[in-house]
């Protein structure tokens, strides 16, 4: 149960995501930098090492979501997800990425969609694993969403999209300002397919807010639901190697 925004901008771009989990699930730990795969990266972790939103040193970011469209799952000994980002953080293009995917124990890993941005070729590349294929969509550079739901993901997809829709038609679309306030979101009504999503026994527990320009990525991230908080408190941020675009300053 996730949201996940891009937003391309004029250099670099702007990728949000609300993370929604069960409530007695154990609290991720606050981003911080480290070496991966030969890359420093940025981005929160699972207590136990697992990631769900990362960015690496040349600007490259990969978000998971569960796919519970797929109704099939591991039989036995299942391996985390969340094995799935820190497999691909060093890939510095969609190929490499999709060469990592390949190696990882796919069959005993339950399906997943993974968000990969690519803002040196400009792609949004995002890969399907359904227990069976892993299926590769390419997806235009253009303002978009990823969403997931284990109560109802068809419903969850239809009534986000139609608040994502009317929001981009507000003056402000595509800013940061329009992106939190999106992500704060209750429209039509509290509950569970609301972007900030709540229900008795599980919510939006975190939000995350990733800014990329041409020389820096800039992150935000808060253990609570952003309907809780106006600005997530603790900023990150991490110098860029290298990109194709020229360097633009990070808003914060």
């Amino acid at each position: 149960m996730c949201t996940v925004s891009f937003v391309p901008r004029r250099r670099g771009y702007l990728l949000a995501m609300n993370r929604d989990e069960k409530r007695t699930r154990p609290a991720g730990l606050p981003p911080r930098l480290h070496v991966k795969n030969g890359r420093a990266v940025l981005g929160p972790t699972e207590p136990g090492g697992g990631a769900w939103i990362t960015v690496n040193d040349v600007g490259v970011a990969f978000a998971l979501i569960n796919w519970y469209s797929v109704p099939t799952t591991v039989s036995s000994g299942p391996v985390s997800r969340g094995v799935v980002v820190n497999a691909v953080i060093g890939a510095i293009g969609s190929g490499a990425a999709a060469e990592k995917l390949g190696i990882l124990p796919l069959k005993q890993i339950n399906p997943f969609r993974l968000i990969g941005v690519f803002p040196g070729t400009r792609e949004v590349v995002e890969w399907r694993w359904n227990l069976i294929e892993m299926v590769q969509h390419d997806h235009q550079w253009q303002a978009q969403q990823f969403i997931s739901s284990g109560l109802d993901e068809p419903m969850a997809q239809r009534v986000r999209s139609e608040t994502f829709q009317r929001a981009q038609r507000q003056a402000s679309a595509g800013t940061l300002a329009w992106l939190r306030r999106l992500h704060r979101s209750h429209s039509p009504a509290c509950g569970p397919f609301s972007t900030c999503m709540h229900r008795p026994d599980a919510a939006t527990v975190s939000y995350t807010e990733l800014a990329v320009s041409g020389s820096e990525a800039g992150m935000r991230h808060r253990n609570a639901a952003p309907c809780e908080l106006a600005i997530p408190a603790a900023f990150h941020t991490l110098a860029l190697r290298h990109m194709t675009a020229a360097p633009e300053p990070v808003i914060t």
